[in-house]
């Protein structure tokens, strides 16, 4: 496995990380088990994965307690940690609640990277407010790094000028073969300003690992929004698997681990895939230490664009 610097930090994460949304169980549905999710964690860090993350809103914060526990078994110091705060939760006096109630449910002492889980729209809390409080959560050392999550290059500006110590060091944001709304401007963006992209969603919730479709669709609390999901757009997207298939059978490799490698080709990328299980944990890690070729990216990119993907909420037929 390889490590990159997060953001100009310092700190090193691994070139694929693991997200611990799945942790929170009850949005994941019945096959879902504490122990079996902390195995996959001990496993992704055997395998070379140190970067962990978790937020308060999964499952009400039982994620960072699956988190914390997981923590202790590894240990705190082979572990970079990171978790949110909830876009409702950005006034000042709430960031400093929130914190130190993630803190305690991770049994940690500093978290090493902070991230605002998404700009809120309702509540129009003032950035600066927002910005202000990370900052003294820096100061305090109850925070190692400021990172954001689902901001657009406006957001990330406007952010950052509220920084007067520190800077902002990633982006977490959903990127997948199928959704690659970022390209346009996020990347550009990041890349020249050393902002680390944290990519959630890298398997596009399952779909690009071949198991779901129109016949197979997934149940759970997460993925019944998933407009991907739709049966218009599962037809569309049922004409893209089987060149997926072809390229990992090709290379002896999963599906999912082609997804995943068609990430690394953006340095400054980080897949952030979760785990279930062991196995699950061992098929992300296999997404390293191999290329696509420059025919096989060719050949994607070109059946990718031949691809309609509608957003508009389909109410028949759906």
């Amino acid at each position: 496995m390889d490590y990159i610097n997060l953001g100009k930090s310092g700190i090193r994460i691994s070139r694929i990380g693991l997200g611990a949304w799945q942790a929170a169980k009850k949005s994941w549905g019945p096959d879902v088990e504490d122990r079996t999710v902390i195995m996959a964690m001990v496993k992704s860090y055997e395998l070379g994965i140190n970067f962990i993350d978790t937020a308060e809103s999964y499952g009400d914060g039982y994620s960072e307690e699956i988190v914390g526990r997981a923590i202790k078994e590894i240990g705190r110091d082979h572990l970079v940690i990171a978790t949110k705060v909830h876009g409702r939760h950005c006034r000042y006096d709430d960031v400093l609640k929130a914190v130190n109630k993630s803190l305690k449910r991770l049994g940690i002492k500093e978290i090493d990277l902070y991230q605002i889980h998404w700009p809120d729209p309702w509540e129009q809390i003032p950035m600066c407010e927002t910005m202000k409080a990370l900052e003294k959560l820096f100061k305090e050392g109850k925070i190692r790094t400021i990172g954001v999550s689902n901001f657009a290059v406006r957001d990330l500006k406007e952010a950052q000028n509220f920084l007067a110590n520190t800077e902002i060091v990633s982006n977490q944001v959903r990127y997948n073969m199928l959704q690659r709304d970022i390209e346009d401007s996020v990347i550009p963006y990041c890349n020249k300003e050393k902002i680390t992209i944290l990519a959630w969603s890298p398997l596009a919730q399952g779909l690009l690992t071949g198991k779901y479709g129109i016949s197979n669709k997934p149940t759970d609390e997460a993925r019944k929004d998933n407009r991907l999901l739709y049966n218009p757009n599962l037809k569309e997207i049922s004409k893209f698997l089987p060149l997926i298939e072809k390229i990992a059978k090709s290379h002896g490799k999963s599906m999912a681990q082609v997804a995943l490698n068609w990430l690394l080709k953006e340095n400054n990328v980080v897949p952030i895939p979760g785990a279930k299980s062991p196995s699950q944990a061992e098929d992300n890690a296999g997404a390293f230490g191999w290329k696509l070729n420059s025919r096989e990216l060719e050949e994607i990119n070109d059946t990718l664009s031949t691809l309609s993907i509608s957003y508009y909420k389909y109410y028949e037929d759906s």
